[in-house]
């Protein structure tokens, strides 16, 4: 961002268990000793977001002209209201907007009727007030190459005050004429909007505001949510309001891992179809999963690691893993089935000659995931604890549930027959 009021500093530390206690003491102790200016201390993401809790307001007029007066004025209105809001909230803080506050202006009216009786043109005026403020590029001076531009402008003690303005003399470009500025030209002051933001060509303003400590985005959004139905009923005609922030990018996330597990799960029975040529036994294979994720969440929990994209990401691929398990098992048992054995038989012999292979792969997945949970920081401990968690908890009901599951499918429901059950 080239923006002469906006400065980004970028701290590494040794340690990045401790970054988030950083946060939280230098996000207090700068808050309070630089007042007059918007400071967030953040922690840099992998997936980053513009503002931990967002709502943008947008207009859907004048979409290629110019911003007209009344349309800003109606969308500062709404973000106004909006803040109110969320100043309603305690576990709010740091509400802004990213338009910022309007910036104090000076225009200068120049009168064409006593500019031309004093023998200077717009364009002369123009290039006097460019050479006292910004300066004029006279020429360049080549260094290698590379050309520096030679500018010239006033002294700054020349030009440090708004009344060195009004002292300012207009020098005709075709005569020697030259007149006071203030002669041909008047100043007027306002305030007007200095940045104005467009989201898909439409002009947008975004009310942000940021979490205590020890709260969540999620947590203000609840209590947000209704007031916001209320307000978006409420909106003009012309003007919308979307959700952003990590609100809705985890909601989208999560959305779109929860249609890839879908889709995955449905492949995945598809293939078993084929492979059991039976439509009920595949059911048989999912039985682990809910127990797996149970499992999951106790991980998380125990170890005191908060539910998230990552967390939700270990379980999506913690399906997989116990699919795996139960088809190992579940293979031995109809290839015990093919050969004539009875039900008990194949079921003990099962839980007898692959218990080796699925502790193996399970000890080795929790003994590779550790060291990532213990050093890998704040993003992969979630995914790691949850993996952990769930496979070890699932493990157990593998090898001793979902065997009582599958004669109970095949003595009692006789969904699933055996030759031999005894």
């Amino acid at each position: 961002i080239k923006q002469q009021n906006y400065a980004q500093l970028v701290i590494r530390v040794t340690d990045k268990d401790v970054t988030p206690e950083l946060i939280k003491r230098w996000q207090a102790a700068l808050s309070a000793q630089v007042p007059g200016a918007m400071i967030n201390v953040n922690q840099l993401q992998t997936q980053p977001v513009d503002y931990p809790v967002g709502i943008r307001l947008s207009s859907q007029a004048a979409l290629d002209g110019p911003s007209t007066p009344d349309d800003i004025h109606t969308l500062r209105n709404l973000a106004e209201q909006v803040k109110t809001m969320l100043r309603d909230i305690s576990i709010a803080e740091r509400i802004n907007d990213d338009w910022g506050n309007p910036d104090f202006t000076v225009d200068l009216a120049i009168d064409p009727d006593l500019a031309n009786m004093a023998g200077v043109s717009n364009a002369d005026i123009a290039y006097s007030s460019e050479l006292a403020n910004n300066g004029v590029e006279m020429t360049a001076m080549r260094v290698g190459d590379k050309q520096i531009p030679v500018v010239t402008i006033l002294r700054l003690k020349e030009r440090a005050q708004l009344s060195d303005l009004q002292n300012l003399y207009v020098y005709a470009s075709e005569s020697d004429i030259k007149v006071p500025i203030m002669d041909v030209a008047s100043l007027a002051y306002s305030t007007q909007t200095g940045k104005i933001v467009r989201m898909g060509q439409f002009r947008s303003i975004t009310v942000y505001a940021y979490p205590v400590p020890a709260a969540y985005p999620s947590q203000i959004m609840k209590l947000l949510n209704e007031r916001l139905n209320e307000f978006r009923a409420a909106l003009p005609a012309g003007y919308k309001m979307d959700i952003t922030g990590v609100a809705a990018s985890a909601d989208n996330g999560t959305s779109q891992l929860i249609k890839v597990l879908l889709i995955c799960i449905g492949l995945i029975y598809i293939a078993l179809v084929i492979q059991f040529k039976h439509a009920i036994k595949p059911m048989l294979v999912f039985a682990a999963v809910p127990y797996g994720v149970c499992g999951a969440f106790a991980g998380l929990y125990i170890m005191d690691s908060t539910f998230g994209f990552m967390a939700f990401l270990g379980i999506v691929a913690l399906v997989g893993v116990i699919v795996s398990h139960i088809i190992v098992l579940f293979d031995f048992v109809e290839e015990a089935h093919e050969r004539g054995e009875s039900l008990r038989e194949s079921l003990l012999d099962a839980g007898i000659f692959r218990l080796r292979p699925v502790l193996i792969t399970v000890g080795a997945t929790i003994m590779a995931l550790l060291p990532l949970a213990i050093h890998g920081g704040p993003l992969w401990k979630p995914l790691c604890y949850a993996q952990i968690g769930g496979l070890a908890f699932a493990t157990v009901v593998t090898l001793l549930l979902v065997p009582v599951i599958y004669s109970f499918f095949v003595l009692d429901l006789k969904i699933v027959k055996w030759n031999k059950v005894e």
